[in-house]
C-alpha cells in the first residue's frame, strides 16, 4: 500500500490534464439543459482492475443505468494504491455530471485514515450520489483450530495471545481491518499474516499455515462446502440470505460488531444537483428491482440504494469508525 513517486507523478499528470480542460467543462455545465441530462456518455471510474467484485458491481449497475438513461456508461478501470489513484483521478475530473466514481471502504474509509498525506478528501472532493450495496465478510477457520463459534475463537485467542495467525489479502484492506476491529472489541490479539491477494491467502489458509480469515463470502463458500474450511460467522448486521445458517459476529457474542465491504457512487465536488438527483434516483430504482436484488443476494451482497444525504452521512461514519481502529492499531502508510 506504499504510494511511490511514480503514482504521485501519474496523479500530478491527471490533475494537470483536468485543470487544462476546466474552462471548457465549466462552459458545458453552464449550457446544459437539466431536462435533457444526460445528453452524452458517462464515464464510470472504477479504482480496481477488470474482473473483480468492484468491477462486477460497477458493470452491473452501469448497464442498467445505460439502458434507462439512453446513454452509454463507460467503465474506466484505474487501479492502483488501494483505490487512491482512481479516486484522485475522479476528484480532479470536470464536475459536469459526466464522471462518476465507484467509492468503497478502501477509497472512502481506510485510505484517508491510513495515509499521512492524503491525496484527496473523501468528503470535500466528492458529492455523494448513492450507496449501492454492502457485502459482509465471512469468518472462517481451518478445521484444525478447535473453534466452532465466535465465542470459542475469542476464548482461544485470549488464552494464546499472538499465537493464532490470521490471513489477509494485504495490509490495510477490508480483510485486515475487519480483524483489527475484532481484536479491539474482543480484547484479543491475533497475528496478522498479509498476502499479495486473496488467492495466495486462501491457499495458505487451506494448507493450515494460518488458522483464521475474514474475507469475501463468495470466495470462501466453495471451500466451506467442500469441508476445507469451517464457517463460524458473518460480519454484517444480519444474516446473509446466501448463508442463512451462519450467525453474525454480533449475535454470536460480540455485540455491536459490524463490518465488510461496500459499494457506492460519488461524483466530483460541485457536480450539478440535477445530475446528482437524477443518478441517485436511477441507482435507487436499480437496487430495488427484483432482478438486480436477486442477483446481488445470490452473491451474499446486500442491496441498499440511498439518498445523497444518507450516503454522505454513511461515509462520514465510516471515516470516523475506521480512524479510531487505525489509530488504536498504530497503522500508517507513507
Amino acid at each position: 500500500m506504499i504510494i511511490n513517486n511514480q503514482i504521485h507523478h501519474a496523479l500530478g499528470l491527471a490533475l494537470c490534464l483536468a485543470a487544462a480542460s476546466s474552462g471548457l467543462a465549466a462552459a458545458a455545465v453552464a449550457t446544459e439543459d437539466p431536462a435533457r441530462y444526460p445528453s452524452k456518455s458517462i464515464r464510470f471510474v472504477v479504482p480496481f482492475p477488470p474482473g473483480g467484485g468492484n468491477d462486477t458491481i460497477a458493470r452491473l449497475v452501469g448497464q442498467q443505468m445505460a439502458a434507462s438513461l439512453g446513454q452509454q456508461v463507460a467503465i474506466d478501470n484505474r487501479p492502483g494504491a488501494a483505490g487512491a489513484l482512481g479516486a484522485q483521478i475522479a476528484a480532479a475530473a470536470a464536475a459536469d455530471g459526466y464522471t462518476i466514481f465507484l467509492a468503497g471502504v478502501g477509497s472512502h474509509g481506510l485510505n484517508p485514515n491510513l495515509t499521512r498525506k492524503p491525496l484527496y478528501d473523501p468528503i470535500k472532493d466528492f458529492d455523494a450520489i448513492s450507496l449501492i450495496a454492502s457485502a459482509p465478510l465471512l469468518v472462517v477457520v481451518h478445521p484444525s483450530l478447535p473453534a466452532k463459534s465466535v465465542k470459542e475463537l475469542i476464548t482461544l485467542a485470549k488464552a494464546r495471545p499472538g499465537a493464532i495467525n490470521y490471513a489477509s489479502n494485504g495490509t490495510g484492506g477490508s480483510s485486515h481491518m475487519a480483524v483489527e476491529l475484532f481484536d479491539m472489541m474482543a480484547g484479543t490479539k491475533m497475528a496478522h499474516i498479509p498476502y499479495k491477494g486473496l488467492a495466495p491467502a486462501l491457499t495458505e489458509l487451506m494448507a493450515g499455515e494460518v488458522q483464521v480469515m475474514f474475507s469475501s463470502a463468495v470466495a470462501m463458500l466453495p471451500q466451506v462446502k467442500a469441508g476445507r474450511l469451517r464457517a463460524i460467522a458473518m460480519t454484517g448486521s444480519k444474516r446473509s440470505a446466501a448463508l442463512p445458517d451462519v450467525p453474525t459476529v454480533a449475535e454470536s457474542g460480540l455485540k455491536g460488531y459490524e463490518t465488510g465491504s461496500w459499494y457506492g457512487v460519488v461524483a466530483p465536488a460541485g457536480t450539478p444537483k440535477y445530475a446528482i438527483d437524477k443518478l441517485s434516483s436511477e441507482i435507487i430504482r436499480i437496487t430495488k428491482s427484483p432482478a438486480i436484488t436477486n442477483k446481488l443476494v445470490e452473491e451474499a451482497v446486500i442491496p441498499v440504494g440511498s439518498t445523497p444525504a444518507e450516503f454522505t452521512a454513511y461515509i462520514k461514519s465510516e471515516i470516523a469508525r475506521w480512524g479510531k481502529v487505525i489509530k488504536q492499531a498504530g497503522l500508517k502508510v507513507e
